[in-house]
């Protein structure tokens, strides 16, 4: 099996203060895949321009159209809630050919797994809106990069992060075919061959060390990570080699990695190099609706998915760095049933306070 086949990551994306309502994370994995003017997969009723007359609002509007967004639609929809998802169409695994670790659907494309969830979702009603999210104003207003504005009783924001990938030449050209991230997305279609580890981001060394799980030829390259003694010694201990100096750039030979050159010159030989990418939540609107956030800057969320503000919720890597794509789409299930109780119990409220009023009028 080939390198390329890999990713068991959810994705989506945004970038910066715009959000990119799709499927993915940008700079590192892949281009801007986003039109201005949105395009309709589904039939549905054109949103107003802001400042126009409204249109009813949509139950639940989704950001991103991911496993963990379309998993949230299809619930939804079954649920027979009005849904919008908003999606810019640019997944964060589009360099893989193949998505792991996903029961029944292992080894199969991620745009096929995206295809299929938003045909399953249509068939429910679920609109999707080819667009980018800009704002998301109080009041759960959705304003579009065209400026049509969606109303929403609730949102649910399943935009994905971002990899920062470390500046060495040849690791972005490589990226998602024989640099790889995940051991566990990707190690065992590059077992038993030699691999390399980039030094670049503290996990790094505890990478090395799962790798020989894969592999008996494992080198670590500390880069600009230096190991501390006892990390030293546990690289020894499970047999991973440290290659010392900065790592040059990686050398390909036609669209296949060779190796990795060090500063000095030399090229160890290497079939695929694993890095460990800064992963920044893709949480604009997040934050311009004033979500809590923890220490580490991550969107705080019950286990629904739910924020500290109400009406708001957030799964998939946006929330969680770590869930994969089996991961996210759980996380999608589990608050789209959460959001449809918070929908009814405010509906019964309304219920409840209507069935009162005409007996309030007679005491009157």
């Amino acid at each position: 099996m080939s390198a390329t086949e890999h990713s068991a990551t959810e994705q989506s994306t945004a970038d910066g203060g715009t959000v990119d309502a799709g499927t993915a994370s940008g700079e590192a994995v892949s281009g801007e895949a986003a039109t201005s003017a949105p395009r309709r997969d589904a039939p549905r009723r054109d949103a107003p321009r802001e400042g126009e007359g409204m249109a009813a609002p949509y139950d639940v509007v989704i950001v991103g159209g991911g496993p963990a967004g379309l998993s949230a639609a299809l619930v939804l929809g079954r649920a027979r809630r009005r849904v919008a998802v908003v999606d810019a169409g640019a997944p964060r695994n589009a360099p893989a050919a193949r998505l792991r670790g996903f029961l029944s659907r292992d080894g199969m494309s991620p745009g096929a797994l995206l295809e299929t969830g938003r045909a399953e979702a249509a068939g429910y009603g679920v609109e999707t809106i080819r667009a980018r999210v800009e704002h998301i104003a109080p009041g759960f207003l959705v304003g579009l990069a065209d400026g049509s504005v969606l109303r929403a009783r609730r949102v649910l924001m399943a935009t994905g992060l971002h990899d920062e990938l470390p500046d060495i030449p040849g690791v972005r050209e490589r990226w998602g075919k024989d640099v790889l991230h995940c051991p566990y997305c990707h190690g065992y279609e590059v077992r038993d061959r030699p691999l390399g580890v980039l030094g670049s981001h503290p996990g790094a060394v505890g990478q090395a060390l799962l790798l020989r799980r894969w592999s008996d030829d494992v080198v670590f390259f500390p880069h600009t990570l230096e190991p501390t003694g006892g990390e030293r010694e546990r690289l020894a201990a499970r047999g991973v080699r440290i290659a010392g100096g900065r790592v040059a750039r990686l050398v390909a030979d036609g669209d296949r990695l060779r190796g990795v050159e060090l500063a000095g010159g030399r090229v160890e030989p290497r079939s695929a190099v694993f890095v460990v990418p800064r992963m920044t939540p893709q949480d604009g609107p997040l934050t311009a609706l004033g979500c809590a956030r923890d220490a580490d800057g991550w969107v705080v969320v019950d286990a629904s998915g739910r924020t500290s503000v109400p009406g708001v919720w957030a799964v998939g890597n946006v929330a969680d760095r770590r869930a994969q794509v089996i991961t996210a789409a759980g996380m999608g299930s589990a608050a789209a049933i959460a959001v449809d109780h918070d929908l009814l119990d405010e509906e019964i409220g309304r219920a409840v306070a209507a069935h009162r009023e005409p007996e309030r009028l007679q005491r009157l």
